[in-house]
């Protein structure tokens, strides 16, 4: 097995440059870097994620924590996990998944990725004492990551009139919350521009209460009808409780 030493003997440097490029790479010039992974690369070298963990009292685990039920059954969740998973592998951290808010700092962990936060959540994070990213829009100041919902909804609000549909309903939902509101701004100030009506449906975001909105109302939509929807999930209850119905779908 390669070790430490071969690696520094093949870089011509000492063992603590060699273990300064894998701990603390900002610490060493790019030059004497590119040279000690180039060795590692050679001799097919892999740190011990375990080892260097404990060197710089990390853990190595990052929790991602979901404050909304998860429907397995849909692919919003199952797209989400895998890529948080894939993401930290690249990295070697693991994912350990948390569903209730009080477990959140219950064993250690290095960080937090959290889905599904809401303005009642924030005084949770404000104790904190560890990073954390969330997956959505706020106006807190937290660092998040999300799609720009807004532009979103404005460009599948133009397309659909591209299309020339006549009647464009959009389906958002029922939360009081930033990415929400930004969602229902793109459709509203893109039918108000071309001096339409909007007409607006708000379900919680789950597939079958969007499929409950169609079946009630199916008899109201117009057949040249385009659906907007603020969520995957949504969108996904209408296609299907408009198959249960007979519309035709293009």
């Amino acid at each position: 097995m390669t070790t430490l030493s071969d690696v520094a003997k093949e870089a011509n440097v000492s063992k603590m440059t060699v273990s300064r490029v894998i701990n603390h790479p900002e610490q060493v010039t790019p030059e004497l870097r590119a040279m000690v992974e180039k060795a590692m690369e050679k001799l097919n070298y892999h740190p011990n994620s375990i080892a260097q963990a404990l060197v710089n009292n990390r853990t190595n685990v990052v929790k991602f924590v979901t404050l909304e039920d998860i429907d397995t059954t849909e692919p919003y969740y199952m797209n989400l996990l895998f890529g948080f998973a894939r993401g930290l592998n690249t990295k070697q951290y693991a994912m350990q998944l948390v569903t209730d808010p009080n477990q959140i700092e219950k064993e250690n962990a290095d960080g937090y990725l959290i889905t599904g936060a809401r303005n009642k959540d924030y005084e949770l994070f404000d104790k904190l004492d560890k990073p954390f990213v969330l997956f959505g829009e706020n106006h807190r100041g937290y660092d998040f990551v999300d799609s720009d919902n807004q532009l979103a909804e404005k460009m599948a609000t133009q397309y659909a009139l591209d299309r020339l549909y006549k009647h464009i309903v959009f389906i958002g939902i029922d939360l009081k919350e930033p990415f929400e509101y930004s969602r229902e701004a793109g459709y509203i100030n893109t039918l108000q521009q071309h001096q339409l009506i909007p007409q607006i449906f708000r379900v919680s975001n789950h597939s079958h209460a969007a499929q409950d909105v169609i079946h009630e109302h199916f008899k109201e939509f117009k057949k040249d009808t385009c659906f907007v929807c603020a969520s995957d999930r949504i969108a996904v209850g209408v296609v299907r409780q408009l198959q249960d119905e007979g519309a035709r779908i293009p």
